[in-house]
């Protein structure tokens, strides 16, 4: 597995513990394992990347990451590319905690997959929270993935997610400019940091409730916890979401965040290809709730 770095100064231990999603302890065990190289290098955890350097991941689980048959929502599949409609509470890929029962393990049952992103996230091009459901697309093959990740890198992939949010929206669209970084107080959130890394989110109003707002959104970057970190921000943290925000919850179904619509390239044909997905029933019962009193 392989990341390009896209700023300065920043510890190699705290990149990796972003981009893997893990503890920094873990991180520096499979430094000291000699499991990571900086430019075909071994470093120490403190080792401050450059842009442009080129970290190498060779970190292999002890039982690697089995097949398991799982229900799966397919939504189109052909020889290169599979999309589908990822239910709620499916984490996408196995990390720490979480070896199994995830999407990826699903998957390989099902079908083979692209090894670009190495054992643990074959044919994963982009991921969405575990609590948040709907569209993804995955890679059946390299050529497929990096022509995707490419479109993806490029910002040509389109991407729509609906959302509810405490509160009244009063503008009918807005765009949410604000860089996003891990949180420096606790390692298992993201925040707003000068420092982090461009994000971009445009919002537009489908509808207001007394309390809240129902909106889509659509993603210039993608980075981890986005929309939830942007809404949260601006003071409209997304309804039931048990991590920003603060708020009242409904139930154990996480954030009322559903990646509606998806729209790509098809690496082989070049035809455009656009796809829809309903709103889940965890999220249109918590829905229900705010329906009573329309402005």
């Amino acid at each position: 597995m392989k990341y390009q770095v896209n700023q300065n100064d920043i510890r190699l231990d705290n990149f990796l513990a972003e981009a893997l999603e893990i503890s920094r302890s873990q991180v520096t065990k499979m430094i000291k394992a000699k499991e990571v190289l900086v430019n075909e290098k071994i470093v120490k955890p403190g080792f401050l990347l450059k842009e442009n350097d080129i970290i190498t991941v060779n970190h292999v689980s002890e039982d690697g990451v089995k097949p398991e048959k799982m229900d799966l929502d397919i939504v189109y599949e052909d020889d290169d590319v599979l999309v589908i409609n990822k239910a709620n509470g499916v984490v996408v890929h196995p990390g720490a905690g979480n070896h199994s029962g995830t999407l990826v393990n699903g998957l390989l049952y099902h079908t083979k997959l692209s090894d670009v992103n190495g054992e643990v996230r074959p044919g994963i091009v982009h991921r969405i929270d575990a609590y948040t459901t709907g569209l993804l697309m995955v890679a059946k093959n390299n050529k497929a993935h990096e022509i995707l990740a490419e479109e993806l890198a490029k910002k040509k992939t389109y991407r729509k997610y609906v959302a509810l949010v405490w509160g009244v929206i009063e503008s009918d669209t807005g765009e949410i400019d604000a860089p996003i970084g891990r949180s420096k107080s606790d390692r298992k959130k993201m925040a707003i940091r000068a420092d982090g890394k461009e994000a971009i989110t445009h919002f537009k109003v489908l509808k207001r409730y007394d309390k809240a707002t129902l909106i889509e959104l659509r993603l210039e970057t993608g980075r981890t916890h986005q929309i939830r970190v942007h809404m949260d921000y601006i003071g409209h943290p997304l309804v039931n979401d048990p991590v920003y925000g603060n708020r009242k919850l409904f139930d154990e179904t996480g954030q009322c965040l559903h990646a509606k619509e998806l729209g790509f390239v098809h690496p082989t044909t070049g035809k455009y290809m656009q796809f829809d997905s309903e709103l889940p029933e965890c999220f249109t019962n918590i829905l229900k709730k705010f329906e009573q009193v329309i402005l």
